[in-house]
């Protein structure tokens, strides 16, 4: 026997719709060189409808690739929308990839048109000869200042605003709730970057999990400011869960600095703030003295969030940081930390400690930790590690067009994520590492996450990443590379007694180098491949493991 309800595609027009005719006066903030600019979704609506008349007269293809190089603003939405809703494909192009990657990456995925906001043409404007299926350049006008006169021979140069007003607005027909929404390739730090693709249907639920009360909880009353890109993993769905539930956007722009993010937070009285450690790391100290007081949550992803941080929010804002973990190929959110209501009542210790987790599966995700040597599932004991799995309807089955995809998945259809990791008895997810920046020293693992966390609680520390170097006996030892906060002063034997009863001896850092920054990557995470290629011929010094 079957159920005997109606069959609608869960895609993306029907968040559309809901915004257009629900909130039509919510609004869109976006900070812009030239100042802000404020929209509502009505007006949104209307010009993301002509959009869709745009790439009808452009000719591109019914399923074409539709290319973004932008930061987030409300033009940036417009085209979040525009290109699924008529049928095609949004690829957001990561403005921070190195030039040989985002050219591997247009002409693998066979993007048809490029929309290129003006304040980051010069960096996409000297490849422009390299892509071999781009037949239209659009340049969005923010308020930049590079020179946008000539796309060269074959590419067909065109100005947004100029394409919108020519337009009429269409309406939406997606059927096939299987269809491709959306694209975008990982960050790609070891070889190519790898494609996910995005269906309506995992978009459509991934923003229903973003609703969820013990998820971020994105409701009409928020006002969203998504500090993470666009163009990396769909702005961790806050974009599309904006738009569904009516919350207004608080859009940053090209300017993300702490002081802008900070003043952004305070005047337009944001209450939903994400963004990686990275980022908060430099607001936190601009938050001191400003008007926090409509904050109700600070989602932090990308990598894990040092407790000293989270604690050091809680301490000044009163709100401490709420960690998620994803990836792209999750779509990307997949746990998120709350602390359940039968362990609210745990010391401020336990609770932190709580909090230094990446929480619980969403409803939805499945999630499990295996054995990297037997395939066993590990024991949920908060102590036995093994490499994080996923699965679920939100969650990548394969790459697109790519032959590596083989070892990345199980033979079972398991996402292979990467991530090093323990699951406790209440179901408590908590990253040790990623598989290739564990440190194996003598046939044991040596979390460099746990110990650059325990590094950055020192008071006079900024930043601190660990990386394991060749040892003769013990096979790798661990470097901590080391950013000391402006006016502090510190030195390695400082550091080693810090740590010196907060993890085992034998994990003690074979050396301390004090670096000016850490290497970030594309999408904000420390660089690690950066930090081992410029210390590969570092000698560490000659001693035995502690034990």
């Amino acid at each position: 026997m079957q159920g005997l309800m109606q069959d609608h595609p869960l895609a993306l027009p029907h968040l559309f719709r809901r915004a257009e005719q629900l909130f039509p006066r919510k609004q869109i903030v976006t900070a812009l060189p030239t100042g802000r600019e404020r929209t509502t979704y009505g007006e949104w609506a209307d010009r993301t409808r002509r959009l869709g008349g745009v790439l009808d007269a452009l000719e591109i293809s019914a399923d074409g690739r539709v290319a973004t190089f932008s930061w987030n603003t409300a033009r940036h939405l417009e085209l979040y929308f525009a290109a699924p809703c008529s049928g095609r494909v949004l690829h957001t192009l990561n403005l921070r990839l190195f030039p040989e990657q985002v050219t591997y990456i247009v002409n693998h995925a066979e993007d048809e048109v490029i929309f290129v906001d003006r304040t980051v043409a010069g960096l996409l404007w000297p490849l422009l000869p390299t892509f071999t299926t781009v037949r239209h350049i659009v340049v969005i006008d923010d308020g930049g200042q590079a020179d946008v006169s000539d796309a060269g021979p074959g590419k067909e140069l065109h100005d947004y605003e100029s394409l919108l007003a020519a337009a009429s607005p269409v309406e939406w027909h997606v059927e096939d709730e299987n269809q491709a929404a959306s694209m975008c390739y990982t960050s790609g730090t070891t070889g190519n970057p790898k494609g996910v693709v995005y269906s309506h249907r995992s978009t459509f639920l991934h923003t229903m999990a973003a609703l969820m009360a013990d998820s971020i909880a994105i409701s009409e009353r928020d006002r969203v400011l998504p500090v993470v890109p666009m163009f990396h993993a769909n702005a961790w769905g806050l974009a599309h869960a904006a738009v569904a539930s009516g919350a207004d956007l608080v859009m940053p722009g090209p300017d993300l600095s702490p002081a802008a993010l900070a003043d952004l937070i305070e005047t337009e009285r944001v209450t939903v703030a994400a963004g990686v450690p990275t980022i908060w790391m430099g607001v936190l100290p601009e938050l001191k003295g400003r008007d926090t007081s409509h904050l109700r949550a600070v989602p932090c992803g990308g990598s894990a969030v040092p407790r000293a941080l989270s604690e050091a929010y809680r301490e000044q804002i009163g709100l401490p940081i709420l960690q998620a973990w994803g990836m792209t190929e999750t779509s990307p959110v997949a746990t998120v930390g709350h602390i359940k209501a039968s362990l609210a009542g745990g010391t401020d210790e336990e609770l932190a400690d709580l909090r230094a987790t990446v929480g619980l599966p969403l409803l939805g995700v499945d999630l499990r930790i295996v054995d990297q040597a037997t395939g066993e599932p590990s024991p949920r004991d908060g102590e036995t590690r093994g490499e994080l799995q996923a699965a679920g309807p939100w969650i990548a089955r394969t790459y697109y067009n790519d032959d590596r995809a083989a070892e990345s998945f199980t033979d079972d259809g398991w996402l292979r994520t990467g991530d090093v990791a323990t699951v406790d008895e209440e179901g408590y997810i908590r990253l040790v590492d990623r598989t290739k920046d564990v440190v194996k020293s003598g046939g044991e693992w040596i979390s460099s996450v746990e110990l650059e966390n325990e590094i950055m609680a020192h008071p006079s520390v900024a930043e601190a990443a660990v990386i394991g170097l060749p040892h003769p006996k013990w096979s790798e030892r661990p470097l901590a590379c080391v950013v000391v906060k402006d006016g502090a002063t510190l030195t390695k034997a400082e550091v080693l007694a810090h740590l010196d009863g907060r993890v085992a001896k034998w994990w003690l850092p074979d050396d301390v180098v004090f670096i000016d920054e850490v290497p970030k990557t594309s999408v904000g995470k420390f660089s690690k491949k950066d930090l081992r290629e410029r210390f590969r011929d570092y000698e560490l010094p000659v001693a035995e493991r502690a034990t």
